[in-house]
């Protein structure tokens, strides 16, 4: 991978992920380490990279020599990679899908939806997987115990399914980053004191009733959590800058866990409540090292 791109390009997350940073991004940029702006670090690693708002942000503001994105999600890393190798060929797949989508009346659109997803669960498309993304009910990814993609249609009036321009603009930012399938804690091999990991993990529950971790067959567990926080500490003591965002459950568990480090509490917007009066700000917390 050479320098980081030497034109900005105004590109931002081609997918909409649960706990995407977009909203977020004002607070986490007023929050980056000094050794980013300077180019002493010159390394960027990003374990559950997601919907990837803050890896855009950093790739097109910073003078980043290497990133490493990583996630458990094979489908999701996959699409990266189509974005990133195949573009042009996934605008093309992806426009036919939204042509053929957009002339059926809304009944049968719904029905085209479920046909898709049925397709999806089999062949795994990166295509189908924006498309999905871009017709199903809140943008969510969720599946079930079999891995199948199982959100439900919609039902959007003029949904925006090939954003062409962007797809382009993300293709050439994702040239400066490798994208690697795996738990985060497979990404210690590439941090050393250069380098900035921002961590988004699947976020702990506000409640028992508010939990959403079906992001992958194996949901994201309290024990997970803590393992985390233990990685933290380790990345700590090799030197590495890390911000982590999470919720804010207000249980003491991060101040537990996350002893001796700086936590701070921000307000970002929610919309993935399935009930209108459950969305809007709430109180996260941001973790830094430094």
């Amino acid at each position: 991978m050479g320098n980081i791109l030497e034109k900005l390009i105004i590109t931002k997350p081609f997918l909409k992920w649960a706990g995407g940073k977009s909203q977020l991004i004002e607070e986490i940029d007023k929050r980056l380490p000094e050794g980013l702006r300077s180019a002493e670090i010159d390394t960027y690693v990003e374990p559950f990279v997601g919907g990837g708002a803050v890896f855009f942000h950093i790739a097109q503001n910073y003078p980043i020599k290497h990133i490493y994105l990583f996630d458990i999600n094979q489908d999701l890393v996959n699409c990266y990679l189509a974005v990133k190798q195949n573009v042009k060929s996934l605008i093309t797949e992806l426009r036919q899908l939204e042509n053929s989508f957009l002339a059926q009346s809304q009944s049968r659109r719904e029905k085209f939806y479920y046909r898709i997803r049925g397709e999806f669960n089999k062949d795994r498309s990166p295509v189908k997987l924006i498309f999905l993304n871009k017709t199903c009910y809140n943008g969510l990814y969720r599946v079930n115990r079999n891995d199948e993609f199982n959100v439900p249609f919609g039902g959007y009036k003029k949904p925006k399914i090939c954003d062409a321009e962007n797809l382009r603009n993300a293709s050439e930012v994702l040239q400066c980053a490798e994208l690697i399938c795996g738990d985060f804690e497979k990404s210690e091999k590439y941090i050393n004191g250069h380098t900035f990991v921002y961590f988004d993990p699947p976020y702990r529950p506000l409640s028992a009733t508010a939990s959403f971790t079906s992001y992958s067959k194996d949901s994201f567990s309290e024990n997970d959590q803590k393992r985390l926080a233990l990685f933290c500490k380790k990345l700590d003591q090799k030197g590495a800058k890390f911000l982590l965002s999470n919720s804010d459950p207000k249980d003491g568990f991060f101040e537990e866990h996350y002893n001796g480090f700086n936590i701070e509490r921000v307000k970002a917007s929610r919309a993935i409540n399935c009930k209108a009066a459950g969305r809007g700000a709430v109180s996260e917390i941001i973790i830094v090292n430094y």
